[in-house]
């Protein structure tokens, strides 16, 4: 699945031969970066998870890459030009190198992309006319020949890519690990299935590349790329990412100097503030993660299918207090969210105002409003003829707040709307996917981080054709906006596009599909010795290319 109920990914540490952080006598400048989970994949095509593709990024570089700031400029790819009907790219690469040597030439990029099309894995829809609109990426992922891919090296410097439509955060998406490349030569000595699962069988261009990595493993060991095209400018070493599971163990090394940056929550982080100089290292940013409930309108579930009503969804979304929420149970810093799209996410090129600024633009249909709900939930017990809804509500039980979030869901929903009874269900993350990518639930507390910087990474979930969370809800006005704003008429026009995607919005939300509850946020303690890790809402979430000890 694409990044479903991803776990935060905010911990990162500095470790120093065996001794506290401000201890670097040896005069290695090596980081020590503390995973949530488990790598479980370097392949392109197949992995799925944000600590697979933070490694990824950590050792291969795309066409673009994101700065600081989030902002799209040039990596292999020097400089582009677009033709006129923005339905071409022609990148014009650097002069760069794989670690063996290799020149980077646009070949490896017409054969990453060829591959993950064939592949059709999970992250091969974004190559597709929902998202990149590659030409005939759609009909390769079906099983075209995949010479048929709009992409073409016209020598080993210039690397052309065809639209279907003009796409106008395209040269963003090219930061993404999907749009990577692949060395052909080297892939070809590898036996079947072993692209990405050591060091000996995964080739870097990026600033760092792999010295120590089996899958599943919790120690990963990275070493600085000499051959990287910018490697004067990386000022570590390497580092090394270590998966440790518990967040109070992190908080505990950091006091101690054995962890220099790391991520908390929950009471956490109220403890951090009012300690006067913990506080001085605290960092917190939201995350562009949006935490929602989803409703299975399936007619197979419960109460012959009660969540297909309407006004039974909107007496839930009314019912819930996500100030309370956020403010006394998530407690990170995360925000309450009244949108689909979470806050300080995708800003209008033209006026930098974000998406969901105004959060109160829908506030008819999903607010706090006890009175209202209880009037929603009175309509759906007449058109339902039932006084009483069990529902069962299922979560991953990984994560240290979790389970304090459903409790207080269910506490909300039961107190405020008589006759609602919230069952949770609490299971192991496979499990949990397994069932909501099977359709075997009710409600589901669902998280969606964004893969590009546009509302489309969300709005598309819903469309009939969608995300593997499968609402079981449909709606043809709803699809054709969004097909007009992918492919159609909406696609050149930069502000039609952008009002259409508000009008599909609305249309979602009044129809209570999903309960949008949250925009989460990282809370992070840095040590001063460690500057320069970038934090990114979308992509890849943390960036240490240019990563500094002082």
């Amino acid at each position: 699945m694409k990044k479903i109920f991803t776990l935060l990914m905010i911990c990162a540490l500095l470790l120093v031969t065996g001794c506290g952080g401000d201890d670097n006598s040896s005069g290695d400048k090596k980081l020590s970066v503390m995973l949530s989970s488990n790598v479980v994949s370097l392949d392109t095509a197949q992995c799925t998870d944000s600590a697979s593709f933070e490694v990824i990024g950590d050792c291969i570089d795309g066409l673009m890459q994101l700065d600081a700031d989030g902002r799209a400029v040039p990596a292999i790819a020097e400089s582009f030009d677009l033709s006129e009907d923005g339905k071409t790219y022609t990148f014009h690469l650097r002069d760069a190198k794989w670690a063996n040597g290799d020149d980077v030439t646009a070949d490896d990029f017409v054969f990453a992309w060829r591959r993950h099309c064939q592949k059709a894995g999970e992250y091969s829809y974004i190559m597709g006319n929902t998202v990149a609109c590659v030409k005939n990426a759609d009909a390769v992922i079906k099983g075209a020949d995949p010479t048929t891919l709009g992409v073409s090296a016209p020598d080993a410097k210039t690397f052309v890519v065809e639209l279907d439509a003009p796409v106008s955060f395209f040269p963003s998406l090219m930061a993404f690990p999907t749009f990577y490349p692949i060395n052909e030569k080297f892939y070809g000595t590898l036996s079947e299935n072993s692209y990405g699962t050591s060091p000996e069988t995964f080739l870097s261009n990026g600033a760092f590349a792999l010295s120590s990595y089996i899958p599943g493993a919790a120690n990963i060991q990275l070493k600085k790329n000499d051959n990287y095209w910018n490697a004067t400018k990386v000022a570590l070493d390497g580092f090394q990412y270590q998966v440790v599971s518990s967040s109070d163990n992190a908080l505990t090394s950091f006091k101690n100097g054995t962890l220099n940056v790391v991520g908390i929550g929950g009471n956490q982080v109220e403890h951090v503030q009012k300690d006067a100089e913990l506080s001085k290292n605290l960092k917190t940013f939201l995350s562009g993660y949006l935490y929602y409930l989803s409703f299975n309108q399936d007619p197979k579930n419960h109460h012959a299918g009660a969540l297909a009503n309407v006004n039974l969804r909107l007496a839930i979304s009314n019912a819930i207090d996500r100030e309370s929420l956020v403010n006394n149970y998530v407690m990170n810093g995360a925000k309450a969210t009244y949108t689909a799209v979470p806050i300080e996410f995708a800003p209008n090129a033209k006026t930098g105002k974000f998406f969901a600024e105004d959060q109160k633009q829908f506030a008819d249909v999903i607010n706090f409003d006890v009175s209202k709900a209880q009037e929603f939930l009175t309509a759906a017990k007449s058109e339902l003829g039932k006084d009483e809804f069990e529902l069962n509500l299922i979560f991953s039980n990984e994560g240290d707040s979790t389970s304090k979030i459903v409790q207080a869901l269910k506490s909300q929903l039961e107190s405020n709307l008589p006759g609602v009874k919230i069952n949770l269900q609490p299971m192991p993350k496979a499990e949990y996917l397994s069932n909501v990518t099977s359709n075997n639930y009710d409600l589901a507390l669902v998280d969606w981080t964004p893969d590009y910087n546009d509302p489309m990474t969300f709005l598309t979930l819903w469309t009939t054709s969608g995300c593997e969370i499968a609402e079981h809800w449909s709606n043809a006005d709803y699809d054709k906006i969004i097909e007009d704003c992918t492919t159609g008429s909406l696609a050149e026009d930069y502000d039609a596009r952008w009002e259409a995607l508000y009008d599909a919005e609305k249309i979602l939300l009044d129809n209570a599909v999903i309960a949008p509850l949250y925009t989460d946020a990282n809370s992070v303690l840095i040590s001063p010795n460690v500057k320069g890790i970038e934090f990114h809402s979308v992509g890849i979430d943390r960036v240490y290319k240019n990563a500094k000890l002082k």
